[in-house]
């Protein structure tokens, strides 16, 4: 098997993932969440764009639904051992196999928890499942159970989000070298990824984001590339990945002299990033950290152009996006804690001057504080 943990540790996840669904009194867990299954079994595909469901009971029993393609993946990459395949024809609903899967695990009239907050549960595939399992058991909403678990990060877990963090590094070193006016986006986004391949990284959850002129403005990737004024701005969000664990980065960097603009933005972007990293230690709620992000711009009169969240967890995620739950918003109550990662993320978008200026770093949570995870200084840089 590749499992990239212990297998001990797969199961010591598994036991407190049963300890929590005993808890809420569950006796079986469907879990639909590739995060979750990657977790607690070493499960590494993309196979859940089709109907897959693994089945954890909470006396530790696991059983895998999927399809063909992904028989030998699961053999590969898992512990799992009781693997089923369902198979494609016309008007086939997997569901229906699903069920008679659970019947084998003794689960006819169990109360179940679903991962129903899921990419792998469209709309579609729920009304598949609800027709197949109606009469059969008793389901509930369970999409945070494991969630909550993970955000927590065992010491192979830290080591690769450090590993991941480095890799961040060095794609924005490869990246930095190839950015000057004229440069192609192209030929920069093929620098910083290529650095996270060559250091042994996976592809990150989602595309890299790169934007120039108007496009520094967006926060999301867009298709198109362009090449870069003699004075210019260009936004870039990435992240290095390691066994699928996440660190990102934020930056954007001015291209020729830098507009006034530029230069006191990035000062409050400072100023909001440090108050926030002061504020992330345990005890503290993600609330609370994103309060200090809104009254360090607050003050600064620039509430019209900053976001209305400031960053989110990291972890092991899959595409369409690297985000993990939770997120830092106003009043959210989740207490931080040591062993927790995030990305903290310092977004001025001004439309009225056309000015981006955005500075974000991913932090590990530990006793008394937290500890930034980049070797990167907060200088602006321009190019």
């Amino acid at each position: 098997m590749a499992l990239h943990f212990d297998p001990s540790e797969l199961v010591d996840r598994r036991a407190r993932a049963c300890a929590a669904m005993q808890q809420r009194g569950l006796e079986a867990l469907l879990i639909f969440r590739q995060e979750s299954m990657f977790y607690l079994t070493g499960y590494d595909t993309f196979g859940y764009v089709f109907f897959q469901a693994l089945v954890l009971t909470a006396d530790g029993q696991t059983a895998l639904l999927t399809r063909a393609p992904d028989l030998r993946q699961a053999q590969l990459t898992s512990d799992i051992t009781d693997i089923r395949i369902w198979e494609d024809r016309e008007g086939v609903n997997p569901a229906d196999d699903l069920r008679d899967m659970m019947g084998d695990m003794d689960l006819d009239g169990a109360r179940i928890g679903v991962e129903l907050d899921a990419y792998g549960l469209t709309g579609h595939n729920l009304r598949r499942l609800d027709r197949a399992l109606e009469g059969f058991c008793a389901m509930s909403d369970a999409s945070l159970l494991i969630s909550k678990l993970r955000i927590v990060k065992s010491d192979a877990e830290i080591a690769f989000v450090r590993r991941a963090a480095e890799l961040a590094d060095d794609a924005w070193d490869a990246g930095i070298a190839e950015t000057a006016p004229g440069a192609f986006e192209g030929d920069i986004l093929a620098a910083m990824q290529g650095a996270v391949f060559r250091g042994g990284g996976d592809y990150s959850g989602n595309e890299f984001i790169i934007g120039s002129g108007p496009g520094a403005l967006l926060c999301r990737y867009f298709s198109g590339r362009r090449n870069l004024d003699a004075n210019d701005q260009l936004t870039l969000e990435w992240a290095g990945a390691y066994r699928h664990y996440h660190a990102a980065l934020m930056r954007t960097v001015p291209i020729g002299t830098p507009r006034p603009a530029h230069t006191d933005m990035h000062a409050r972007a400072v100023d909001a990033l440090l108050a926030c990293e002061a504020t992330l230690k345990p005890g503290a709620t993600m609330g609370e950290v994103f309060a200090a992000h809104a009254r360090v711009f607050d003050d600064a009169g620039l509430s019209a152009h900053r976001m209305n969240a400031c960053g989110y967890g990291l972890g092991t995620t899959f595409a369409p996006n690297w985000m993990d739950w939770p997120m830092f918003h106003a009043d959210n109550p989740v207490e931080v804690a040591p062993g927790m990662v995030f990305f903290l993320h310092m977004i001025l978008m001004d439309s009225d001057s056309g000015t981006a200026m955005t500075l974000g770093r991913t932090s590990l949570v530990v006793e008394g504080g937290s500890e930034v995870l980049s070797r990167l200084p907060l200088d602006l840089v321009s190019r």
